[in-house]
């Protein structure tokens, strides 16, 4: 009888797997996939009587960045991989569930949600509050750099050693996996917003123009590089806002030069690579020989670092044929399947 009750809970509820990033939040029902896909940006107004609301949530509110009068802030409650805002993220959370749900939906969803390896008890209890106040059943949570792997298809569960690097949008997760477990890791924070950043103040060091994130990420996105390209003498106009004259303006950059400001947290992506490589046991570093190192997350795209990694380590490197989607597909597996559930999850 429970079983039946449990089988009927199960399909009248809305099961779903988040991946809650910095730069994006990506949705995965049970038996649909991926329905949802949104930047995790929350569009706040402040009221005259100081109370504030919220105006629009993910895509809407990202092309408010840059562009919105004094009352109105654009939010990023996510910072490094964890909540920053908890009550604008709980927010989100509930915005994003309220998107998800189906018609027959009559129980509250079950949720597993992917986050940073080795995050404080705090935060995870930040995490996990969220989405019971959001309206989640139970709660779940699954360690990224565990879930990239189950995405990308690595073999988690078997006596073999696999290496995952995913580069988010705040932090990179370097780990070692190996009999369904996590034998070693590095945790930096350092991904996407950082190579953005680097950007904006190479622009604003080296010429006096100041340019706003989106036009950092665009730049990142199409030209950035971080192993020598055929076009790197191609020139790219770039506009921005002369910070002597305070006028609008356009200059013309290579695409080198690109490469050449992202240089330093580059570097800090391949140290964590070597970092968590000394630190593998010796059986387990053979497999990674023989299996190489998988990359994922939107930081693996930039054009290089697969070569760059693979010749500053020795090492075959592949990317994920869907770096954005690993860690939503890994947990949207774990999500149906209910034995895996409790070996992979953390407390």
């Amino acid at each position: 009888m429970t079983s039946l009750f449990g089988k009927l809970i199960n399909y009248f509820s809305n099961d779903i797997a988040i991946d809650l990033g910095t730069a994006n939040t990506v949705v995965y029902a049970n038996g649909k996939g991926i329905i949802l896909n949104e930047p995790s940006v929350v569009a706040v107004k402040k009221e005259p009587n100081g109370t504030e609301r919220v105006l629009a949530v993910g895509k809407e509110a990202k092309e408010m960045v840059g562009r919105t009068p004094g009352n109105i802030t654009a939010i990023r409650p996510m910072k490094d991989g964890v909540i920053a805002d908890f009550e604008i993220a709980e927010r989100m959370i509930r915005y994003f569930i309220k998107k998800s749900k189906n018609s027959r939906t009559i129980f509250k969803p079950r949720i597993i949600i992917a986050v940073p390896h080795g995050i404080t008890q705090v935060e995870k209890k930040a995490v996990k509050d969220a989405a019971n106040d959001a309206g989640a059943r139970e709660v779940y949570l699954i360690e990224e750099p565990m879930s990239a792997a189950i995405g990308a298809g690595l073999p988690v569960q078997e006596a073999i050693g696999s290496m995952i690097v995913d580069i988010g949008g705040g932090t990179t997760e370097v780990a070692v996996i190996s009999l369904g477990g996590i034998v070693n890791s590095v945790s930096i924070k350092c991904g996407g917003d950082k190579l953005d950043a680097a950007i904006s103040s190479y622009i604003k060091k080296k010429y006096s123009v100041l340019i706003g994130e989106s036009s950092s990420e665009n730049i990142k996105i199409n030209y950035g590089s971080a192993y020598p390209q055929e076009n790197d003498s191609q020139k790219i106009s770039i506009k921005g806002i002369d910070l002597i004259t305070g006028i609008p303006t356009s200059i013309e950059i290579t695409v080198e030069e690109i490469r050449e400001s992202i240089k330093e947290p580059i570097s800090l992506i391949v140290n964590a690579v070597k970092d968590a490589l000394e630190q593998t046991p010796p059986e387990l570093a053979s497999d990674i020989v023989d299996n190489g190192i998988m990359l994922t997350g939107g930081g693996s795209q930039i054009k290089g670092l697969d070569i760059l990694i693979s010749k500053e380590t020795g090492l075959s490197v592949k990317v994920f044929d869907q770096p954005l989607l690993a860690v939503v597909l890994g947990a949207g597996k774990v999500l149906e399947n209910l034995d895996f559930l409790s070996e992979v999850t953390i407390e």
